[in-house]
């Protein structure tokens, strides 16, 4: 059980846990959906273990990971003490819950909520799996069904990135007036959206967010 004691995020107060619970994050460190957990961890001073697996390997695959891990054979997966918690954006939430990254306000978070299921359904299905066909597996060698899909991903991607850009045109954050869960969620393929292909220069207002992002206090670069 967790016990809290005031801290804060850019001057913003929030509560952190006094006596962290023990956390382990079994992640290929090359993964957004991972970092971001580091992130969220780093933003709110938790203390986080990693354990490390090579997905281009299949170690996420073998027998004993999904039987002692995660049985959908993916990472990133939270363990929490001889618990484990797979899916990024529940981890995130897990971590944040009581800070000033989940709004008080019940708009704003359900607002919140409403980008982070963006972020999965509609900008990291396109915009994360461009990069990491482009960066880590190489279009060479990408199947045919694959190669069949790069148009259609970098066409979805970009009007994911244009409907960021166009919110941020007016606001600093995603979600209410300060730095939230959406924000650390979104930005891990965000600020690396070039790598597959979408360049970010063409989007103003999301560099100045990334910006923004990067300047929190107790941010962490991407591996």
């Amino acid at each position: 059980m967790r016990t809290w004691k005031p801290a804060a995020i850019s001057g913003k107060s929030y509560w952190k846990p006094e006596m962290a619970e023990r956390y382990t994050l079994h992640e290929d460190p090359r993964s957004g959906n991972c970092y971001k957990i580091k992130l969220t961890a780093a933003l709110l001073g938790l203390a986080l273990e990693s354990r490390q697996y090579d997905i281009l390997k299949g170690e996420t695959r073998t027998p004993d990971f999904m039987a002692n891990v995660n049985p959908n054979g993916r990472i990133p997966t939270l363990q929490i003490g001889d618990r484990f918690l797979p899916e990024s954006n529940a981890a995130c939430w897990y971590l944040a819950e009581g800070s000033s990254l989940i709004p008080d306000d019940r708009f704003t978070r359900a607002e919140m909520l409403s980008w982070m299921f963006f972020e999965q359904y509609s900008h990291e299905p396109n915009i994360a799996t461009l990069r990491f066909w482009m960066q880590f597996v190489g279009e060479a060698n990408l199947s045919e069904q694959q190669k069949a899909q790069i148009q259609l991903k970098r066409i979805a991607g970009q009007d994911a990135l244009e409907l960021m850009d166009r919110h941020l045109a007016t606001r600093e954050w995603m979600a209410g007036d300060a730095a939230s869960l959406a924000d650390i969620v979104l930005y891990p393929y965000t600020h690396v959206a070039d790598a597959g292909g979408f360049p970010l220069a063409d989007y103003a207002h999301i560099w100045a967010w990334i910006e923004r992002v990067q300047a929190l206090s107790d941010f962490i670069a991407m591996d």
